[in-house]
Order: structure tokens, then C-alpha cells, then sequence
């Protein structure tokens, strides 16, 4: 079964128009405090962990389809070039594909030690950022933004690699932050480093 979850520290609210638009069938959960992306170690949306029958992970957090094709898009009309429109459409399926697959046969399931190797470490300076966003987040739901700000800063300098902290900070901080000209800087400033890395997937490759 599929379970989406909502890191929005706004509430259902705030995410139930997205849930509704997109006619989801399945279960879709939301975290006002990201303790999903916290405890599994996500660091942007979309991610995915495939969890087996048993309980057990089989694939750690992981780029669920989405691709770096975006930053060719006109950031104007936000029309992406035809070829990389494809691309990322194609991206998508063979993520969905996949994961049919293991459902089917098993297929693209790690082994124990592998999912070891790959599951994200959670070191203290993400414990505080984690701490920070919190923090940062009660304090805007009590009207003190100054405050509530300095937590988020302090919480993207701890953990500069967590999207998911900054993204949601910058759209409490100010609407359209988080997809505005400070967004594009952040991406810029990655210069070729992926902003979603590709999953270790046969077919996948960078953008």
C-alpha cells in the first residue's frame, strides 16, 4: 500500500487543497512537526522508503522520481524545455515501474547490509536543527516571528543538506519564499550538485 505523508507545519488545512487535487485513493497523513522526515532521514519532497510486509526497510529515503530537469524551466512562465518535460515524465513512470516491480517480484529490494550502508546517519547538529525548526515553528503560531526566525536560520545552518527544514521555514517566514528568487539561489548555489540525486535504480541517470 501506499502512505503519502504532508510535512506541513500549517496544519491539514493548509494541505487539504494539494491532497484533494490530486484525486489521491490512498491513505495521505499529515506531520505538522516532520517527524517522518526526521526518523527516516528525508531531506526534500518527493522521497519514498520502501518498507516490506515484514516491517523492514528495503530502500532507505530516496528521490522518488522527481529530476534536477527543472532548472532549465523558464523561471518566467516556468515552462520547461520540451525535451526536459519528457525526460522528467519519463523519470516518473520508470520511478512508479519500479516500484511495481518489487511489489511483484522483489525486485530492486536491498539487502539488510545495504540498507545499513545507505540509511541516512542522524548526527547531533540534526538533532538540534531538528530542535531549532520545532522551536522556531512554536514560536510563529505564538506570534513572536523574530524569534521564530533566528530558530529557522539557526536550524538551516546546522543542517544546510534538509530542503524539507528550509522550504517549510521560508513559507511561514513569507508567502512564496519558498519558490521565489531565494529559492533559485539556494538551487544556484549548488552549482553541479544534484538537487535530487537520482536513485540507484537501473535507467535513472542526472538530469
Amino acid at each position: 500500500m501506499v502512505v503519502a505523508v504532508a510535512e506541513e507545519s500549517r496544519g491539514a488545512e493548509q494541505a487539504r487543497s494539494w491532497i484533494e487535487r490530486s484525486g489521491a485513493t490512498y491513505w495521505t497523513l499529515i506531520d505538522p512537526e516532520h517527524r517522518v522526515s526526521a526518523l527516516y532521514g528525508m531531506v526534500n519532497v518527493p522521497q519514498a522508503v520502501w518498507i516490506d510486509e515484514r516491517g523492514c526497510i528495503v530502500r532507505p529515503a530516496e528521490t522518488a522520481g522527481s529530476t534536477d530537469h527543472f532548472r532549465r524551466m523558464d523561471r518566467v512562465s516556468k515552462v520547461l524545455p520540451p525535451e526536459d518535460f519528457a525526460a522528467r515524465a519519463e523519470a516518473r513512470a520508470l520511478y512508479l515501474d519500479a516500484v511495481r516491480d518489487w511489489v511483484r517480484t522483489g525486485k530492486h529490494a536491498l539487502s539488510p547490509k545495504a540498507v545499513a550502508r545507505r540509511q541516512p546517519r542522524i548526527t547531533t547538529d540534526i538533532v538540534l536543527a531538528l530542535a531549532h525548526f520545532r522551536l522556531g515553528v512554536w514560536l510563529r503560531g505564538q506570534g513572536r516571528d523574530a524569534e521564530s526566525d533566528r530558530h529557522f536560520a539557526k536550524a538551516s545552518k546546522l543542517h544546510p543538506e534538509s530542503w524539507c527544514l528550509w522550504r517549510q521555514a521560508a513559507d511561514l517566514e513569507k508567502i512564496g519564499k519558498a519558490v521565489g528568487p531565494e529559492f533559485w539561489e539556494r538551487v544556484d548555489a549548488l552549482g553541479e550538485k544534484a538537487y535530487y540525486q537520482p536513485p540507484d535504480i537501473p535507467g535513472f541517470r542526472p538530469a
